[in-house]
């Protein structure tokens, strides 16, 4: 928002020399900015290094678990919410692996994807499971040979690119590439 010549107000009508004013300029702003998909997803590990994969109803490839982080929510909240809804699993967001800026893809705006450590666990874990059969078809455990076949290429790339999971620290990817080292969208 421009301001005018005349005390640093913003062209919008609204005083924001009061409380109230403020809010009503920031309800404004809030409008008017962009917006930007978060998606929260997790890594289950096997002590075999394979990653869960979901197989999913509505895409070809596979993809971690998780989601579309709901307005107001966090994306570790969303990420717990998700497994429990989507696999009947109950997990524990852990450290956050990687912050990966995704390009547009497939008629998808870009967005922002948060990358949990959700646990070691025993294969067995997956037994049983109760399914939210109009998203998730099944599950499956793959190792990394097996992971560039069934996820969409970024998947890959960013799982490559943490080792699975199982990297110190948090990173900052894009296009799931350290920033500056990308291979090119999708």
């Amino acid at each position: 928002m421009a301001s005018d010549d005349t005390g640093g107000q913003p062209r919008t009508g609204v005083d924001t020399a009061t409380e109230e004013g403020r809010r009503a300029f920031i309800r404004i702003l809030n409008s008017r900015l962009p917006t930007k998909r978060l998606i929260a997803q997790g890594v289950l590990r096997t002590s075999d290094d394979e990653v869960l994969l979901c197989e999913l109803t509505y895409k070809k490839d596979w993809d971690l678990p998780g989601g579309v982080v709901d307005p107001g929510e966090s994306p570790a909240d969303c990420v717990v919410r998700e497994v429990r809804e989507e696999l009947g699993l109950d997990v524990t967001a852990g450290p956050l692996i990687a912050v990966n800026w995704l390009p547009p893809y497939r008629g998808w705006d870009d967005a922002l994807l948060c990358l949990f450590d959700l646990g070691l666990v025993e294969k067995s874990l997956t037994d049983g499971l109760s399914l939210q059969r109009r998203e998730i078809k099944a599950v499956h455990w793959a190792g990394i040979e097996d992971v560039a076949a069934r996820v969409a290429p970024y998947t890959a790339r960013m799982l490559a690119e943490v080792a699975m999971g199982q990297v110190e620290g948090t990173r900052y990817l894009e296009d799931s590439g350290a920033r500056g080292r990308q291979e090119g969208s999708g």
